[in-house]
C-alpha cells in the first residue's frame, strides 16, 4: 500500500515557567492511502498533541523538537506559512470533539461554510452556497437550507458535529483527522457519526485518522491502530492483531 503520511521519531514538548514537559517522545506511525487508522490511548498519552502537530496547530508554548512528518514524501515541518495553509483544511482536514467551541458563535453555519469553500476553491458565492447545501445533505442533515441559516447554539450536538464533518469535507481532503468526534454525544448519536465517517471514507476513498480513548470505537471502525502511552507509540498494527495478540503490557491490560 502507498504511504500517504508518515510520522517519524516525533518529539513535542510544552514550555512553561516551571520548565519543559515532554508530551510526545519519539512517536512514529504510517497512514496508507484509503486507510481508517485509529490512535488510541488514555488522556495525556500524547495522541491529540501528535495529530495536532501534523497540522502545526499546537499552542504558542508547544514546540516540535525533532522528527519528521512526511505527507506525500515531503516534510510538513519544513513548509512555510503559505504552503501550510494549502495543506491545512485543504489536503488534510480536522474535526474536533467540542463542536460548539470550534464553530464561531456569531456567524451562521452557512456563512462560515461558504467562506471556507471559497477559500479552497474558485467558486462564486452562489456556487459555494449550493455546494454547502449539498455537503450538509450528504452528512445526513434533513433540512440543510434551514441549517445554513442557523447559529451553532441553535443546533443539537449531533447536528453540530455533522456540520463540522461537512466543513472538513468541503475541500475533498486526502486525510481527515477526527479528534474524539463522538465524546460529547450520547450513544445513539455516536453510532450515527461513526457510520457517517465510514460511509464518507468508502465513497471518497480518503484516509481517516480517528483519535479516541475507546477501544470499542476502534474495533467498530478501524483497520489499523496505534496505541499510545506516556508520549510513545507502544504498539501499531492491524486491529485484529492488536486485540487478539497484544504484544505490549499496556495494551494487554
Amino acid at each position: 500500500m502507498e504511504k500517504l503520511l508518515e510520522v517519524k521519531n516525533l518529539k513535542v514538548s510544552f514550555f512553561t515557567d516551571l520548565g519543559e514537559t515532554q508530551a510526545v517522545k519519539d512517536a512514529g506511525f504510517a497512514i496508507e492511502k484509503g486507510d481508517f487508522f485509529g490512535i488510541v490511548g488514555e488522556s495525556g498519552s500524547g495522541k491529540s498533541v501528535t495529530t495536532k502537530s501534523i497540522l502545526r496547530l499546537g499552542t504558542s508554548n508547544c514546540k516540535v523538537l525533532g522528527g519528521e512528518i512526511l505527507f506525500k514524501g515531503e516534510d510538513i515541518l519544513k513548509k512555510n506559512a503559505a504552503e501550510l495553509r494549502e495543506i491545512r483544511g485543504g489536503e488534510i482536514a480536522m474535526i474536533f470533539q467540542d463542536s460548539l467551541s470550534a464553530l464561531n458563535p456569531v456567524y451562521t453555519v452557512g456563512s462560515k461554510m461558504v467562506e471556507l469553500i471559497r477559500r479552497h476553491t474558485k467558486m462564486s458565492k452562489a456556487e459555494a452556497k449550493k455546494r454547502a447545501v449539498e455537503l450538509l445533505a450528504a452528512v445526513g442533515i434533513t433540512d440543510p437550507e434551514k441549517s445554513m441559516k442557523s447559529y451553532p447554539h441553535e443546533l443539537s450536538g449531533g447536528m453540530r458535529q455533522r456540520v463540522m464533518i461537512a466543513m472538513a469535507m468541503s475541500s475533498n481532503p486526502q486525510i481527515l483527522i477526527a479528534d474524539e468526534p463522538t465524546t460529547a454525544l450520547d450513544v445513539t448519536i455516536q453510532a450515527q457519526i461513526l457510520h457517517l465517517l465510514l460511509d464518507l471514507q468508502k465513497k471518497n476513498g480518503m484516509s481517516i485518522i480517528l483519535i479516541t480513548h475507546d477501544l470499542g470505537v476502534v474495533a467498530q471502525t478501524c483497520k489499523r491502530v496505534a496505541v499510545m502511552c506516556g508520549g510513545y507509540v507502544v504498539e501499531e498494527g492491524a486491529v485484529e492483531d492488536i486485540f487478539l495478540h497484544p504484544g505490549h503490557p499496556y495494551t494487554q491490560h
